[in-house]
């Protein structure tokens, strides 16, 4: 009986990080609008009133689960004693490799998590977050005399979207050399200065007649959708943003899918156009990245499009046209990786040491798209007239070209 009463507190609390676990998995995969309890009791392997004894509902079961990821957080950038290590910097690249491979949600949940979370628990993980990403810093600036607190703030940032860029992921599924990789490119990272960034090249866009009622529908919903999220925007908004009535806007798209396909179809065109230009004016793979790179961070920081169609992805999964969408935007990323693979392996071949894998070069751009997409997500950075400087170079930075 003794026995009894000691372990009902375990089986209770192991149940409600089974719980949480199921959550995490399945927000992550299919994004909180469109996980239901019933999903994530099934996910767990629970009947749906025994999840509902430790949750009251979805949301408290997100807001465990993103206060679980910044425990994680947490508690590996203690274990990983970077006051007291002679090489704070190396020592915190390993321990946050080794968490994302462990834990690769814990690196990544809080990127679209706030716009589902009060105002006031959202505050409260964004205030321990950034204590954690101050730690992070300071053990990156701890035997470098050239950085300041905010510059260290910017690589302390940009090691998280290195970590949580979904590498993580790649490196369980194919551990062999790829954990290494993983650590190079969090030091890569942190070992870069920010006060090098130079302004990068002017982007020309083609000039467009006056915009369309159309156009403007699209503007109006991708900064609502960006300030609101998908689900959280109605056409009554969208059509009063505009200056016209919620029915009016459907003379001009069929439904908030339409005009969402819409803002993900002008968004893929436009990072089309940019790679075409950049093969056009050379045929040198490193110069061809280069301008890709450039040409992305214009795309995302004077656009929510871009953003917008990443965050919502998850509403286009049944659309017919999510296939296409999502083949021109792996099209777009295989450049990237062919290219550094080609520059990698021209490295390679002259003498540099410098792994020239496809397989590395995957996990690099995809760390170097992370950098400035998780970047944009937080608003009072794009606003600083250095961002996409720096946002470029950290960029270039860590793919190492």
């Amino acid at each position: 009986m003794t026995t009894s009463k000691r372990t009902r507190p375990q089986r209770g609390t192991d149940r409600r990080l089974q719980l949480i676990d199921a959550a995490t998995v399945l927000f992550a995969e299919r994004g909180y609008p469109y996980v239901s309890v019933a999903d994530i009791a099934r996910k767990a392997g629970v009947s749906t009133p025994t999840l509902y004894r430790h949750f009251a509902d979805k949301g408290s079961l997100l807001l465990a689960a993103v206060q679980k990821t910044v425990d994680d957080l947490e508690a590996s950038t203690d274990a990983a004693a970077l006051e007291s290590s002679a090489n704070p910097a190396e020592a915190l690249a390993v321990s946050i490799t080794r968490l994302s491979i462990s834990s690769p949600h814990a690196t990544s949940l809080w990127r679209w998590s706030g716009q589902h979370l009060s105002a006031d628990d959202n505050a409260e993980v964004v205030r321990r977050t950034r204590s954690v990403l101050r730690q992070w810093a300071s053990a990156i600036r701890a035997n470098r005399t050239d950085l300041t607190e905010r510059e260290s703030m910017y690589l302390a940032g940009a090691a998280l979207s290195v970590v949580g860029s979904g590498a993580g992921r790649v490196v369980r599924q194919n551990p062999r050399n790829a954990e290494a990789t993983l650590v190079e490119l969090v030091r890569r990272s942190i070992t870069l200065s920010p006060d090098q960034a130079t302004v990068p090249s002017p982007i020309h866009h083609l000039d467009d007649e006056e915009p369309t009622r159309r156009d403007e529908i699209l503007d109006a919903a991708a900064r609502l959708f960006a300030d609101h999220g998908f689900a959280g925007t109605g056409m009554d908004e969208i059509g009063a943003a505009v200056g016209i009535t919620g029915p009016s806007v459907y003379k001009h798209f069929a439904s908030k899918i339409a005009i969402l396909i819409g803002i993900s179809q002008r968004s893929a065109l436009r990072l089309e156009a940019g790679a075409l230009a950049a093969y056009a004016a050379t045929a040198d793979p490193s110069r061809r990245l280069d301008a890709l790179v450039d040409h992305y961070v214009d795309t995302v920081t004077s656009s929510p499009d871009l953003l917008v169609g990443f965050n919502s992805a998850f509403a286009l999964v049944a659309e017919p046209q999510a296939a296409e969408l999502l083949a021109a935007q792996r099209r777009y990323v295989a450049r990237w990786i062919t290219l550094l693979t080609e520059v990698n392996t021209a490295a390679s071949a002259a003498g540099a040491t410098n792994t020239g894998s496809r397989e590395s070069a995957v996990l690099a751009v995809h760390a170097a798209l992370a950098i400035v997409n998780d970047a944009v997500r937080l608003p009072r950075s794009t606003p600083r007239p250095e961002f996409a400087a720096r946002m470029a170079y950290l960029m270039k930075g860590v793919m190492g070209v």
